[in-house]
């Protein structure tokens, strides 16, 4: 059955036709986003939802969103979207970062350009018929220092546009390396030397706990007399109210605003002053943006919902179409080392520690770890999924750490797990064979050989004669199937283990059955999600 998207915001028919080109089932209905009630009516009967900013994805959405696996945003900011609650439901969010850089970045520029001139001052004095030549002095940009807070995409071509117009640019951002910022023809320095050295000061950074509220009172009085800023980021990085003060008393000789604390702005402390040109959030409203990212959306969304490619998820590792095809195998062993473990692990697990091995160790770590702690978690939470299960681990205190390393033995690569509890430590190694399936290679340090199946039968004992016989003539009795059955052992007459691949579960009644001979310390069923 076709994968069901619903497109709730305004996008391009080109964005539409995308979905139905790669045989997706979509609805489109721009409007619907606003319409709280009817989204709430439908949302259960779509695998994703392409959106704008008009809806708004709450928690109560998300949790009538029972077949939901992954929201996509034709834009950078995702405030409208509850990430937590998607989080823990599972669900994949997608923005599209890149479709709007180049218009966002113009837009600062332009906003420079018209506070450096007072552009809009000048143009609404001369069409009312005035002639006040005198009255709008500004001033130019070359050889002036723009300070750019934050140098990424954005930033990165803001950066690029002032070297082109003869600016001296200095920038910070504590992810900016010293040769990335040297090929970049900037000086990466510290924000406190940024403000008092800076005639322009541009803001393109996202809001966080860390950025919120960044240029305060006290950072804008340090600031160089004269200075002038421009956000055309996120609204809320600047104290507008301070920012209202130091324009009126002098020190700050303009600001140029996209971008409010509060949204939509109708009132601000930064209206109708002198030398503020303020737009409403138009940073990425061109024509060719909009495209851009209504095109990025549909794409992304289709590669997920078809291949399992996830491309600039915000709560997820990105993993390429490419990466999607090779890792596959390995992604769906990392579950079953995951699924083996949390099945036989009835405390509260501590620690999980994930060692790759090999081939395995040069591919995408974090979705790999992802899977393994799904696999674990869906013993007691049988919804979570790659999403979910890191927050629900994280929410219960459960550390997770990963060791890479070289091959070391005969496998080009294999993944071994361990999880720590109070009582014990457990743990599975595992690989995938040339012909793309997963095989379990070692548990409790006993190398085996076992293929892994739907329906499966784990036991230990100590090692004597006559238990093999009794395994089989066991299931033969009830009437069970054994499709493959490994053995192995630490050492002749110690511990020895028995997986058994069935047809069908093993029953109740033959468990005890089992358990009654008094030949096994352990007698466990395990299910495996092997589709």
């Amino acid at each position: 059955m076709a994968p069901k998207v619903l497109v709730s915001d305004k996008l391009s028919e080109t964005a539409v036709q995308i979905f139905r080109d790669r045989g997706i089932d979509v609805d489109f209905e721009p409007g619907l986003g606003k319409d709280k009630d009817r989204l709430l009516e439908v949302i259960g009967q779509y695998d994703g939802l392409a959106i704008r900013s008009a809806t708004k994805v709450t928690e109560k959405i998300l949790a009538a969103a029972d077949n939901l696996k992954v929201i996509g945003r034709a834009g950078i900011g995702v405030d409208n979207v509850d990430r937590e609650a998607a989080s823990k439901k599972g669900v994949i969010v997608m923005n599209t970062p890149f479709g709007n850089m180049i218009t966002t970045a113009e837009h600062a520029i332009a906003m420079m350009m018209s506070v450096a001139r007072q552009i809009p001052e000048a143009n609404a004095s001369t069409h009312a018929g005035k002639w006040e030549k005198s009255r709008f002095m500004g001033v130019e940009l070359t050889n002036k220092t723009l300070g750019v807070i934050g140098a990424g995409n954005i930033g990165g071509i803001v950066c690029d546009r002032a070297r082109g117009l003869k600016m001296k640019v200095i920038a910070y951002d504590p992810f900016l390396s010293e040769e990335k910022a040297a090929k970049m023809g900037v000086e990466k320095v510290e924000l406190e030397e940024l403000l008092p050295r800076a005639d322009f000061i541009t803001l393109h950074v996202p809001k966080t706990e860390q950025t919120a509220n960044m240029l305060t009172a006290e950072r804008i009085a340090s600031m160089k007399k004269g200075v002038r800023i421009v956000n055309c980021a996120r609204g809320g990085l600047v104290d507008e109210d301070a920012l209202a003060e130091a324009l009126k008393s002098g020190h700050v000789a303009g600001a140029a605003f996209d971008v409010f604390a509060v949204e939509p702005a109708t009132e601000s402390p930064l209206f109708n002053l002198p030398n503020v040109v303020v737009t409403p959030h138009l940073g990425a409203a061109t024509t060719e943006a909009q495209e851009n990212v209504a095109l990025q959306v549909a794409e992304q969304m289709s590669d997920y919902l078809l291949t399992g490619a996830v491309t600039n998820a915000l709560n997820m590792p990105s993993v390429t179409a490419e990466e999607a095809k090779v890792m596959g195998p390995w992604i769906k062993l990392a579950d079953h080392l995951g699924a083996f473990i949390g099945q036989m692990t009835d405390e509260p697990i501590k620690a999980i520690n994930i060692l790759y091995d090999g081939s395995v160790a040069q591919m995408n770590l974090e979705a790999l770890n992802c899977s393994v702690v799904a696999g674990i978690m869906k013993r007691t939470n049988p919804d979570v999924n790659m999403v979910s299960a890191p927050v629900i681990a994280k929410e219960r205190g459960v550390k997770i750490s990963t060791t890479n390393q070289d091959k070391s033995g005969a496998f080009d690569g294999y993944i071994k797990v361990t999880v720590v509890t109070d009582k014990r430590e457990r743990s599975i190694g595992g690989t995938v064979f040339s012909d793309g399936k997963p095989r379990f290679i070692q548990i409790k340090g006993i190398n085996i050989d076992a293929e892994i199946g739907a329906h499966m039968l784990y036991t230990t004992n100590k090692d004597k004669p006559g238990v093999i016989g009794l395994l089989g003539q066991t299931m033969g009795q009830n009437n069970v199937n054994i499709a493959n059955f490994t053995l192995g052992r630490n050492e002749a007459g110690g511990e020895a283990i028995a997986l058994l691949y069935i047809d069908e579960p093993v029953a109740a009644p033959i468990l005890k059955q089992l358990e009654d001979t008094g030949k096994f310390t352990q007698v466990k069923p395990l299910q495996f999600d092997v589709a």
